[in-house]
């Protein structure tokens, strides 16, 4: 298993080798995994092309990074004001995601899996306040998948970075602010040490989907056995790095604010609404790159129409609720 992170990040790096140890478990040894971190085996960004030409067995990562092969591929990680966490494993499960999903890896030599979910992110570390859409010009920002390309649309200057080179990136000045994922994670890069204002929310990841994709020829050659194993243990662990992310990121950010004086700010509306309009236009371009994007594009707008109905009356009402100044 080639990767796209370093060695031992909390929640992604640790869920890599937890999938390798379980699997091995779980099949009694029939199958052995090893785990090779960005750089070890292959660059971070050259793992799907490992897998896809059989030089690894199996990636794990984020659909996103590989956009450049086809941009539908965004759909399967998150794009701008897309899935909550719960809405993307909903589509994948249930709502006819997976199966476009496995059509479109099927041309590149690969079967897919969700993973992981980092949940809804931050906005990302700035070196200076956010307080209108003109300071996005001209700004030198780490942003990939289709976030990256709204900030283009902005103004921005995009540079698209591996995890592990970010921190230098800041600190030397070659970008000028970075998203990453969330406290747990940005506390352990340390990014504030190099950035200032924390911005929320993360218009750009509303949940990260992680990906884990093994080559076509390698998944066919497991016993029906195997491969309900595996499945199942990539299933089990799509729901364990969300919860860990989950219980990680609230005391992290405590540390980040009170221990560290990373300054929390929110993006304007005015900001949220500009950006919104472009992250239309983008994520309607992506789904127009091909055919096949079309189907998926199509199957994605349709599937969001009918969350946002649903979680108007739940998940959005009861947290508005929650937020009421009873006692309790």
């Amino acid at each position: 298993m080639v990767t796209t992170w370093p060695k031992n990040l909390p929640g992604l790096g640790t869920s890599a080798e937890r999938l390798a140890l379980r699997i091995s478990e779980m099949t009694d040894g029939q199958l052995t995994v090893k785990v090779f971190a960005a750089g070890e085996l292959v660059p971070a960004f050259e793992a799907f092309d490992a897998v896809s030409s059989g030089t690894a067995d199996m990636y794990h990562g984020a659909e996103y990074y590989w956009q450049g092969k086809n941009p539908a591929l965004n759909f399967f990680t998150t794009v701008p004001f897309g899935f909550i966490p719960s809405e993307i494993n909903a589509w994948i499960y249930f709502g006819g995601g997976q199966e476009l999903w496995d059509e479109l890896s099927a041309g590149f030599n690969l079967k897919p899996f969700l993973v992981g979910n980092t949940g809804v992110q931050m906005g990302g570390w700035f070196n200076k306040e956010i307080n209108s859409l003109e300071d996005f010009k001209g700004l030198k920002i780490r942003m990939p998948g289709l976030g990256g390309e709204v900030c283009r649309r902005i103004g921005a200057s995009v540079v698209n970075l591996p995890g592990g080179e970010i921190f230098a990136a800041l600190q030397s000045g070659a970008i000028d602010a970075t998203e990453w994922v969330g406290p747990w994670n940005d506390l352990a890069f340390g990014l504030y040490k190099v950035a200032k204002f924390y911005y929320y929310p993360g218009w750009h990841e509303p949940g990260a989907a992680i990906s884990s994709a093994m080559n076509k020829g390698v998944w066919e050659s497991l016993t029906k056995a195997q491969q309900t194993i595996v499945s199942s243990v990539l299933a089990s662990e799509n729901a364990l790095v969300l919860a860990e992310f989950d219980a990680r990121n609230e005391g992290s950010l405590e540390v980040l604010i009170n221990k560290h004086g990373a300054q929390l700010r929110e993006f304007p509306n005015d900001v949220l609404e500009a950006i919104g309009t472009a992250s239309g236009q983008v994520v309607r371009e992506a789904g127009e790159s091909s055919p096949l994007a079309k189907k998926i594009y199509d199957s994605f707008i349709g599937f969001r129409r009918e969350a946002i109905a649903w979680g108007k009356i739940a998940e959005q009402a009861y947290l508005n609720a929650r937020l009421l100044p009873f006692k309790y």
